[in-house]
C-alpha cells in the first residue's frame, strides 16, 4: 500500500496523499464501483483512469467508514461525497494524488515542480505576486501561486474563474520548510477568504492546500 500519509486537520478534516505503484486491478477490486461511477471511469483514458481510482480508494480509507460513499461529480464537475456533510478536493500529478475533506470550502493542488510554469505565469500572476518572487527560489514560489489560485478555485467550485482577475494570493516570503499564506476570492457580490497552507513533498512536488477561513483552523 503506498499511502505516503493521512493527517488530521483541526478542528475537523482529513488531509491525504497516496503514491501510485498498483494497477488498476488493485483498486476496481476494493473499490466495487457503483454504475455512476464506472461510466465515469469509462470516459477517462491511461494514467487519468489510475488517478481517478487511487484518489477514490484514498478517500475511502480517509474517511474511515466500513461501507464506500458514492464520490460523484455535481452539475460544475466538482467532486463531491455521498451522505457526507464534508466537502472534498482531489489533485493528482506524476502519481501522486492528494486528497482534502473537511465540512468546509476547501481546495487542493498538488504539482511535480517544473520550469516551463514560467512560460505561463503571466496569465495567473499580478504584480503584487511577481514582486514578492526571489531568484534563488523562483520556481517553487511559483508553484506554490498556481497551486494556492488552483486550490481556491476547486473550492469556489463553479468555474469561470480567472485567475488574475479573481483569486487573489496574499504576497508572501516563500519557506523551503513550508508556510502559511492567506488569499481571497471576489467576482460580483462573491466573497470569501481562505487559509493556505504549501509544503514540499520529495523536493519534487508542491502540494497546496486551501480551507475557508473561519478563525478556526489548524493542520496537524
Amino acid at each position: 500500500m503506498a499511502l505516503t500519509f493521512h493527517r488530521k486537520i483541526q478542528p475537523e478534516g482529513e488531509l491525504g496523499l497516496w503514491y501510485i505503484e498498483e494497477p488498476e486491478a488493485y483498486f476496481l477490486e476494493r473499490l466495487q464501483l457503483r454504475r455512476r461511477e464506472y461510466q465515469q471511469l469509462e470516459l477517462l483514458k491511461g494514467n487519468r483512469r489510475l488517478e481517478w481510482l487511487a484518489a477514490r480508494w484514498l478517500l475511502h480509507l480517509m474517511s474511515g467508514r466500513k461501507m464506500r460513499g458514492n464520490c460523484l461529480k455535481d452539475e460544475f464537475g466538482k467532486p463531491y461525497l455521498s451522505d457526507s456533510l464534508y466537502e472534498i478536493s482531489i489533485s493528482h500529478s506524476h502519481n501522486q494524488v492528494a486528497v482534502l475533506a473537511a465540512p468546509r470550502s476547501v481546495g487542493v493542488d498538488i504539482q511535480k515542480i517544473i520550469e516551463k510554469i514560467e512560460r505561463i505565469a503571466h496569465k495567473f500572476m499580478r504584480e503584487p505576486e511577481i514582486r514578492s518572487l526571489r531568484d534563488a527560489s523562483r520556481l517553487e514560489h511559483l508553484h506554490v501561486y498556481w497551486g494556492a489560485k488552483e486550490a481556491l478555485y476547486k473550492a469556489y467550485g463553479r468555474k469561470e474563474l480567472d485567475f488574475k482577475e479573481h483569486i487573489f494570493i496574499d504576497p508572501f516570503g516563500y519557506n523551503p520548510e513550508g508556510g502559511i499564506c492567506t488569499g481571497h476570492i471576489s467576482k460580483g457580490e462573491y466573497l470569501q477568504f481562505f487559509e493556505v497552507k504549501y509544503e514540499l513533498i520529495e523536493e519534487a512536488y508542491v502540494l497546496v492546500t486551501a480551507l475557508e477561513d473561519t478563525g478556526d483552523m489548524r493542520i496537524v
